[in-house]
């Protein structure tokens, strides 16, 4: 792909589920950082761990009308939530970014956002650990040095990457990929301090810090990016309850851990949002009205609480 570094130029992305077709986008004038903190409009579509699979992706929003088939936002004024993980496995990663990125900017036009959680591997490829790539993107990682691979040799999906937070909280609801350890809650952090923190070093989590929060979100399975936690029986509801009351809200979404379908735990106070993409269970949750739905494969909503 052709960048050119104008933020004015329009680019084409094909549409991977039917080639020859393509979508087109125009480059942010400006990239300023994530707010934290988000009011609940009513409607929520939360989705996590793509992995690069973009024709299930676009099936997702297109079922759920966040999309249309000209990949036009008609989601009105609800939030999509991408909650980490758009990286490696799959082959189209970069088509995954820039239809995020594109729907960024329509979204707000309509009264909606588009909030892209980073996960691990988004992280792990800003940092240069190609180790799960697929072997499409292996010739442009020889030179291993970010942001050159898979990003089609251009800084503006580095820059807007390097934007975005790892936790965040819409309404009452908290999204994190892997979830909060009660390590990360001692150090007494409101979601702003954690992101602000974190951002400048987002590209340099390879190294180890001496800094306390630094050191469990970069160099700690207790990162709330590879907490694996909750999932591990390892976690008590009263421990759950303590996460909730300190960031004042009623359900934690995380994804990372590959599940069968979305599931509530903890009385519904946790929901795990990663299914397969790529071996066809794509699911989704909707959250509208308070009430959360599991959106399964052939569209069918079945209510989770």
């Amino acid at each position: 792909m052709n960048m050119n570094v104008n933020p004015k130029i329009a680019l084409s992305i094909p549409n991977a589920s039917k080639p020859g077709r393509y979508f087109s986008l125009r480059l942010k004038e400006g990239i300023m950082n994530e707010p934290s903190e988000y009011a609940f409009s009513g409607k929520i579509l939360a989705v996590s761990d793509i992995e690069g699979n973009f024709q299930a992706f676009c099936k997702l929003l297109t079922r759920n009308r966040i999309i249309n088939k000209y990949f036009e936002w008609i989601f009105e004024d609800g939030h999509l939530v991408i909650n980490g993980d758009c990286f490696d496995r799959g082959d189209q990663v970069t088509e995954c970014l820039w239809l995020i990125y594109a729907l960024e900017e329509r979204a707000i036009k309509e009264g909606g956002h588009v909030h892209f959680i980073l996960g691990n591997h988004e992280i792990m490829n800003l940092n240069g650990d190609w180790r799960y790539i697929h072997p499409k993107y292996a010739e442009q990682t020889k030179s291993r040095k970010p942001p050159a691979a898979i990003y089609d040799g251009n800084g503006e999906l580095w820059r807007w990457l390097c934007t975005k937070n790892i936790i965040e909280k819409i309404g009452d609801i908290l999204f994190v990929h892997g979830g909060i350890s009660k390590e990360l809650l001692k150090l007494n952090l409101t979601i702003k301090d954690i992101n602000f923190k974190s951002r400048p070093f987002y590209a340099h989590a390879n190294q180890q810090f001496v800094d306390p929060v630094l050191n469990i979100v970069f160099n700690s399975d207790q990162s709330p990016f590879w907490y694996r936690g909750y999932y591990q029986d390892t976690v008590t509801e009263e421990q759950i309850d303590d996460a909730l009351r300190y960031f004042g809200v009623k359900t934690i979404v995380t994804g990372h851990t590959t599940i069968d379908r979305i599931t509530s735990f903890f009385n519904g106070k946790v929901i795990n949002i990663d299914t397969d993409h790529a071996g066809g269970n794509s699911q989704a949750l909707l959250i509208k009205n308070d009430r959360f739905y599991r959106i399964t494969n052939d569209g069918k909503r079945e209510r989770i609480k």
